[in-house]
């Protein structure tokens, strides 16, 4: 399946007084996977929103492994875990420099309609392109 990976910096505001990633600032760098994934196949959470389709979380597992601290450079890999239906889900690995493995998690979206409100199918083109 398609994946996509980004790195970042931890910034200080990002820790706790130890110097070591919050856990919940994990939740943030998934999110910023997602829309780096999506971002990828082409599309923004910004135009599915503009074309009638929310992606809200509904369910977050994250691991932690290993301490990310103030400064280090992560790398947060992205990836399918099947083709879309009504829900997306996706599996996240987040590294450190030297590669060792510090998070894993997954997360479950659901596709629905912003006029509705209503679940929906995965939208046409979104599954044309993982088709590609």
């Amino acid at each position: 399946m398609k994946k996509t990976t980004f790195s970042l910096r931890v910034r200080y505001g990002e820790t706790d007084k130890m110097g070591v990633v919050y856990h919940g600032n994990y939740a943030q760098y998934l999110e910023i996977g997602r829309t780096e994934w999506l971002r990828e196949m082409g599309f923004s959470y910004k135009w599915m929103e503009e074309n009638g389709v929310m992606l809200p979380v509904v369910n977050l597992n994250i691991n932690y492994k290993q301490s990310a601290q103030y400064d280090d450079e992560l790398f947060v890999t992205t990836s399918l875990k099947k083709i879309p239906t009504y829900r997306i889900e996706f599996y996240y690995e987040i590294t450190n420099k030297s590669g060792a493995i510090l998070v894993t998690a997954e997360t479950t979206l659901v596709f629905i309609n912003s006029n509705t409100k209503k679940l929906m199918k995965a939208p046409e083109y979104l599954l044309e392109k993982l088709i590609d």
